[in-house]
């Protein structure tokens, strides 16, 4: 079966130099893995993967300094559009936008989207003190509605600040729960029922969201918040794009079809950024091929169709 894998990563040395510069040696605690288009390709051969969706994604392009983060974001996006240009059959590619400069990111989404030629915009799960939903941000929603844009939302390890410590490293929970307060805050502030045409990509299945739709449910029951979301949570969980990256066991597969439209299913791997990534892409690609919940239709959808669909170069590809 055809394979496409939403969920890749890339750590161009342009990225690297510039975040050496304010201090920044890796994402989160962890120091950069390995990465390079010649072994992505490879790996991709190897593993059967016929073409992948690049981002940058975590720890994003904002640190501090919006001067920064505007000349980071244009390089690192010029950057992704050389890698789509000198590999149009394998890859497609996912902007950056200058936040938390809202004017600024309207401006990158034009600059993305109409001359790079790029497949879509990827935006943190939160920015400096904002979480995505956040009405400061409803200009850039706006735009992106318009533009009926595919977001590839990544999560960042959260900013919760005097938290008591624990031993184990934060990327084995923090990052799917801040994918859960990103999703979250987006149904609590409407942004889903507000900018109904922007189609979004949440990754690891959008987090531990599906194991928490009792409790979101309680969103439908008070009257102000329910203005918000008309149609309920669960319709509007219901209409987002979910990838498998990091997820796949049986048991949360079988919760994700609780939630999810089997058509807005895609596969992932978050290489190169998952601990034993080569191992984790292998089980990642069994699991799939071999979860009992798919029929053979809804495994093609999955592995493939549903990417090609969904973004158009995959589909001329």
């Amino acid at each position: 079966m055809q394979l496409i894998d939403v969920h890749q990563h890339v750590i161009p040395d342009v990225y690297k130099n510039e975040l050496a510069r304010v201090g920044v040696l890796g994402s989160g605690e962890n120091p950069w893995p390995a990465w390079s288009i010649p072994r992505q390709l490879e790996l991709m051969d190897e593993l059967g993967i016929d073409a992948v969706l690049l981002s940058i994604a975590s720890p994003g392009a904002w640190f501090g300094d919006i001067d920064f983060t505007l000349r980071l974001v244009k390089t690192c996006n010029e950057t992704m559009a050389q890698m789509v240009a000198d590999h149009p059959r394998k890859f497609g590619a996912m902007s950056f936008v200058s936040l938390p400069d809202v004017e600024q990111a309207c401006k990158d989404v034009a600059y993305a989207l109409d001359v790079l030629k790029m497949d879509g915009i990827n935006l943190q799960s939160h920015t400096g003190e904002r979480y995505l939903g956040h009405p400061d941000e409803n200009e850039l929603y706006a735009e992106l509605d318009r533009r009926r844009a595919v977001i590839f939302l990544h999560p960042q390890r959260p900013p919760a600040r005097n938290m008591p410590h624990y031993s184990f490293p934060a990327g084995y929970t923090e990052l799917t729960f801040d994918t859960t307060r990103a999703v979250t805050n987006m149904l609590y502030n409407g942004t889903f029922a507000k900018y109904p045409n922007i189609r979004w990509i949440m990754p690891h299945m959008a987090g531990v969201t599906p194991f928490l739709l009792f409790r979101l449910g309680g969103l439908d029951d008070d009257p102000k918040i329910r203005e918000r979301i008309p149609d309920g949570v669960a319709a509007y969980l219901r209409r987002l794009y979910y990838d498998v990256a990091q997820s796949p066991s049986p048991l949360a597969l079988r919760a994700l079809l609780e939630i999810a439209d089997p058509s807005r299913i895609l596969f992932g791997t978050d290489y190169p950024s998952a601990r034993n990534v080569e191992k984790v892409m292998r089980d990642t690609i069994e699991a799939v091929r071999t979860f009992d919940g798919f029929d053979d239709e809804t495994r093609r959808n999955v592995m493939a169709r549903n990417a090609e669909r969904l973004l158009p170069r995959f589909a001329r590809a």
